[in-house]
């Protein structure tokens, strides 16, 4: 059973709790109607995906075998058949649009956008240089949209904005790695390798990180988010995004960590304890208007 939640990549689904983020900013986390349906949401997107990373992995056994990790994916390695693999894919898609289906019209449209986009990835566009990283941020863009389609909760710009750039940061980072392994053995992990360099990859790092500190500054300094909560304080939860940005940059440039992103967040204590203090921040300002006068927020 373990080696088919490998197949699966259940740690990816971390990715999908972008789903919550809606109804978070929305000061509606703890409805529950609106949470089990962003649950459901969440199951559906995350067999969706799960249906893609084993297409993925069928079409790229070959060069998976050649990767210095990859080679270790159940399909890459041999301890899954291929056929075995497509059933299963099968299966959890064809749960995951059902289930969609009895959720929300909206949420089935997102979902199916974001199965056709990574299937044209997975076929062809993963290839080429910039628009393989931008696919990536759109899926991020599309997993909050979808959370708000599922909770039939608006999406603020300011949070499709800053998805795509934190999106876009973390598949620079991705993309990083696959250029280091090329430098350092002179094997290619990915074709769209050749429209990148370390320099290009480390400028567009940095870019992207500044801009999503500054468009999340612009954020909580609003008119319109100060005067949705009653509360000026927001500007407080930058300190921790502008930490937590930093501490990724440490890692990608200092220890050279960056391979997965979503392995970093499970694994790096310091990134867990920014996110937590974030949320801690985020939700005494806005959930517990109560305690703001004594506490001074």
């Amino acid at each position: 059973m373990l080696i088919f939640f490998r197949l699966m990549r259940v740690h990816q689904w971390v990715k999908n709790l972008f789903l919550l983020l809606p109804l978070f900013f929305a000061g509606k986390l703890f409805e529950y109607d609106l949470l089990l349906n962003v649950f459901w949401g969440f199951l559906c997107f995350s067999m969706a995906a799960s249906a893609v990373y084993i297409l993925n992995d069928y079409k790229d056994i070959e060069s998976d075998r050649n990767h210095p990790s990859k080679k270790n994916r159940p399909l890459a390695s041999g301890a899954v058949k291929p056929s075995t693999a497509i059933i299963l894919g099968i299966l959890l898609l064809v749960l995951a649009f059902s289930g969609a289906w009895f959720l929300s019209l909206r949420f089935l449209v997102i979902l199916a956008a974001y199965f056709v986009m990574n299937v044209a990835y997975t076929f062809g566009l993963k290839h080429i240089a910039v628009l393989d990283t931008t696919i990536i941020a759109t899926g991020f863009v599309l997993r909050v949209m979808a959370g708000g389609a599922v909770a039939d909760i608006p999406v603020s710009q300011w949070i499709v904005l800053m998805t795509f750039l934190l999106a876009l940061l973390l598949g620079f980072a991705k993309r990083r790695d696959d250029v280091l392994i090329y430098m350092d053995s002179g094997k290619k992990m990915r074709k769209s390798v050749d429209g990148y360099n370390l320099e290009f990859i480390n400028l567009s790092m940095v870019m992207m990180a500044g801009v999503v500190i500054v468009s999340y500054i612009m954020y909580v300094l609003s008119d319109e988010v100060a005067e949705r909560w009653d509360a000026h304080n927001l500007y407080i939860t930058a300190f921790p995004v502008i930490l937590g940005v930093l501490r990724y940059l440490q890692l990608t440039f200092v220890r050279g960590k960056t391979g997965n992103p979503t392995k970093i967040l499970l694994k790096d204590r310091v990134i867990q304890v920014v996110i937590i203090s974030w949320v801690a921040l985020f939700y005494l300002i806005i959930y517990m208007r109560a305690l703001r006068e004594p506490l001074g927020l």
